[in-house]
């Protein structure tokens, strides 16, 4: 079985730290609203049925599920501060379930065993004022990993212009090395993270083929990642003429498409404050640093994160983030433009 690989450039820390944080919720706290399974809590795979509409609970709070570091051939168990569990017991994974909300953005939910109850991992962000139609369910692989990944960026053989204009790999990127932002001019690289997944479901990566914003060759990220899209003249329905627009919902099958299968490389890239820089040409937002990113890190990457930025207080960068729909109300005539990014 393979296995997800996580690293960082941190230093040697102690081999006793957990693998990572994850946010869970109890089962019965994304219950069905209409269908068959009315009022029931999300169930194994044999007992859910497809096209039942899902919410969650408004007072449903997540619960810190801290779980160990696994080496080869072994599976992640609950860690020492995890809120659920003791330390060493196994986690079970018992479904992988996917869900679309009304604006067609799809969301994939693990049902996990822990402590004798079950426990949902969202593999990306719910809404408490979002109805989620369930699609399928499936037992889970062997190697899906058991965190939110929505933090991760680039691709490997993503390239990053710095600050002399020149560019270069995201793989051969070192700390300190100075990068070109759009609003900070030079910035110093502080951090580096790179994790290696099986490129399926909420993990595949999103391409932009070359020419589509003005690129010269693919850029290819995660699905959370926010694209900067700037906008010469306000466009109806949208605050700002500055976007932060999540690559998933650029996709449309033709210029911007999923890639499933495999394995894919990711890497996160940190500086002082939140910035847009440029991959591939296109204006880009580096990883944000706070407390919700932090708890979808490996717990070992977290801690450098936090000694390099003590309070975790990144502010966004300024900018309207659209939804689905929004995105597609707006058409790709008004998104799709080779160098229309420039100001």
């Amino acid at each position: 079985m393979a296995e997800a690989q996580s690293s960082a450039i941190v230093p040697d820390l102690p081999p006793s730290l957990p693998g990572h944080v994850s946010l869970v919720f109890r089962a019965e706290d994304i219950f069905v609203a209409i269908g068959v399974n009315l009022d029931e809590g999300l169930g194994e795979p044999g007992d859910v049925v497809a096209g039942d509409i899902y919410a969650l609970d408004e007072r449903a709070r997540p619960v810190r599920l801290v779980m160990t570091r696994p080496s080869a051939g072994t599976e992640p168990r609950v860690a020492e501060g995890s809120a659920i569990g003791v330390p060493g017991e196994a986690i079970v994974r018992l479904g992988r379930y996917t869900m679309m909300s009304p604006d067609g953005n799809r969301v994939e939910v693990m049902l996990l065993q822990v402590g004798g109850g079950h426990w949902v991992l969202p593999l990306a962000p719910l809404s408490s004022r979002t109805d989620y139609t369930l699609l399928q369910s499936t037992s889970p692989a062997g190697d899906t990993r058991l965190s939110d990944l929505m933090c991760i960026s680039f691709c490997r053989a993503t390239m990053i212009t710095l600050a002399d204009g020149r560019q270069r790999a995201i793989e051969e990127l070192v700390v300190g090395d100075r990068v070109l932002t759009r609003d900070h001019g030079p910035q110093g690289l502080r951090w580096i993270g790179r994790v290696t997944l099986r490129a399926v479901g909420a993990f595949a990566p999103v391409v932009i083929a070359r020419g589509t914003l003005g690129n010269a060759s693919d850029l290819i990220v995660s699905q959370h990642h926010r694209i900067f899209l700037y906008q010469r003249k306000k466009l109806p329905g949208v605050a700002t003429s500055e976007l932060l627009v999540q690559a998933k919902h650029l996709v449309d099958g033709e210029n911007v498409f999923l890639r499933e299968g495999g394995f894919v490389d990711y890497f996160s890239l940190v500086f002082d404050r939140h910035e847009i820089i440029y991959a591939e040409g296109v204006p880009a937002e580096s990883l944000m640093v706070t407390e919700a990113t932090v708890a979808r890190l490996p717990a070992e990457i977290a801690a450098e994160v936090e000694a390099r930025f003590p309070g975790l207080t990144q502010v966004q960068h300024f900018g309207t983030e659209p939804g689905r729909q929004a995105v597609e109300d707006l058409g790709p005539q008004a998104l799709y433009q080779p160098g229309r990014n420039r100001r």
